[in-house]
């Protein structure tokens, strides 16, 4: 009981940080991240600072945690393996930039927008949601597929 205490308490703390880092380095103003990728016009590069101190904070967060095995909750570690490049990440990668670069907003700054009341943040979120329903619809259809064909 009280270690599932202490987990939410982490939790709730690394999101509020989070939402609020999101916040201050102006990532959830849409304006500030279309001015960003705007390379041939108005280019506002401060947001490369914010990505570059995650990167930093990450990579030390994680050479630090690949010695261990557990957490400093006593979770065990669970990291994905290194993956090759594919088509699939590829696709994947250009589809959530379309969508950054026409709404200037990614999924994290779409959960504080959203939970500020923002109208915007709220449509986002729900193209979110639905994009994540249209993409499992095509993968249960897939892992399907070759099953159905052998039952005909």
């Amino acid at each position: 009981m009280r270690s599932s205490v202490l987990y939410t308490a982490a939790s709730f703390a690394a999101g509020f940080v989070f939402g609020l880092g999101l916040l201050v380095a102006g990532m959830a103003n849409p304006a500030k991240v279309l001015a960003f990728l705007d390379l041939a016009g108005a280019w506002d590069p401060s947001l490369a600072l914010v990505m570059a101190g995650a990167v930093a904070v990450g990579a030390v967060a994680f050479a630090f945690i690949k010695k261990r095995s557990h957490t400093l909750l006593g979770a065990p570690v669970l990291l994905p393996n290194p993956r090759r490049i594919d088509r699939r990440l590829i696709l994947g990668s250009l589809v959530f930039g379309v969508g950054w670069g026409l709404a200037g907003i990614c999924p994290g700054p779409a959960l504080v927008l959203a939970g500020a009341g923002s109208a915007k943040g709220l449509a986002f979120l729900a193209a979110v949601i639905a994009g994540n329903g249209v993409f499992e619809f095509f993968e249960k259809r897939a892992a399907a597929g070759p099953a159905r064909m052998q039952s005909s």
